[in-house]
């Protein structure tokens, strides 16, 4: 059975700085306490069967980490790296596991008040990827749940 946690009551909901990334039009949020670094993307060591959206492995501190192509993870199309293309390194336990995004260059302050439950239709639509909606001046922030991007949901075997 997967255990889901409510966008208020998870550790990413009560970080106050996140880094924001955009993947494609839309900003994303993820909490600063999940982001090791964030590297220049050069490119990736392509793994044969790997599912379609890892892009590959790179080797970061001397570790091979598997890269999620957000894009491709997201159902966008998939664009040529930029010099604006980073990874976002992130650790979820041990492991640790790249994003690759458009970009990534802001470190930003949200308050757990200002973090807002996704629309229903979103909610639904976008795989549960989505955690929660943040409104910061006219933009609107995405914080989406690493565990559920990298494919590591909690299972409760009990």
């Amino acid at each position: 059975m997967t255990v889901l946690t409510r966008y208020n009551d998870s550790p990413e909901a009560a970080s106050v700085l996140h880094v924001v990334f955009k993947v494609g039009n839309g900003e994303y949020l993820l909490p600063t306490e999940t982001v090791v670094q964030i590297e220049s993307f050069t490119g990736a060591t392509i793994v044969p069967g790997a599912p379609t959206f890892v892009a590959g492995i790179v080797q970061i501190r001397g570790r091979v980490v598997p890269v999620v192509d957000m894009r491709l993870r997201f159902g966008q199309a998939t664009a040529q790296p930029t010099l604006d293309s980073r990874i976002v390194v992130g650790q979820r336990g041990e492991r640790l596991v790249g994003l690759l995004v458009d970009a990534a260059r802001e470190v930003l302050k949200v308050q757990p008040s200002e973090l807002k439950p996704p629309p229903r239709l979103l909610e639904d639509q976008s795989g549960g990827f989505i955690k929660a909606v943040a409104q910061v001046g006219p933009r609107l922030l995405m914080l989406i749940d690493f565990a559920k991007v990298i494919g590591e949901e909690i299972v409760d075997v009990g």
